[in-house]
């Protein structure tokens, strides 16, 4: 009879492992949500090959893309042979006096300084002046009867001057 005791045991036991192994083995499946986000984790993410198309100048937006605001439609007649004041600048001293005449020349006479001849070119919409020998490609960004501002591209940070009409103030002479 212990014999018998110690075998029905063993098989009780064996039963109890046996239901134990099937029920984790039906245990209920997670959300479909949770399986396509463990699917996608696994799956490699695979870009279009565009080796053979142009590159595309990220300066310029896609097509359907919104685009940046132009620069102000500018010609030379609308700055040139007045006199421009700096009313802010991050470099330019305040009340510096700008002229570009009409021949070239721009002047630039600062009220602690003696004035500086350079030149000036506008070419292709593109206006550049040239300090001291030095040509600085400058963006005209705001342009109207009044105000004239300006971003010159000079090495290491570009320079923002904002000029005001000076109509009281005489021309400068080119040298």
């Amino acid at each position: 009879m212990l014999v018998m005791r110690g075998s029905m045991r063993f098989s009780v036991l064996a039963c109890v492992i046996a239901a134990c192994t099937l029920t984790a083995c039906n245990a209920p499946a997670p959300p479909a949500s949770e399986q396509a986000q463990a699917q996608a984790a696994d799956t490699p993410q695979v870009t279009a090959d565009t080796s053979s198309q142009p590159a595309r100048s990220t300066d310029q937006p896609a097509p359907g893309e919104a685009a940046a605001p132009a620069a102000p439609e500018v010609t030379p007649a609308a700055f040139v042979d007045k006199v421009w004041r700096v009313k802010s600048s991050s470099a330019v001293e305040a009340d510096t006096v700008y002229a570009f005449l009409a021949d070239g020349t721009l002047v630039i006479d600062s009220p602690n300084g003696t004035p500086m001849h350079g030149q000036w070119r506008f070419e292709g919409g593109k206006l550049t002046m040239v300090e001291e020998g030095q040509s600085y490609p400058t963006d005209i960004l705001r342009l109207d009867a009044s105000e004239l501002h300006l971003r010159s591209h000079n090495p290491g940070t570009p320079v923002d001057i904002v000029l005001t009409l000076a109509p009281n103030e005489p021309l400068p002479k080119a040298k």
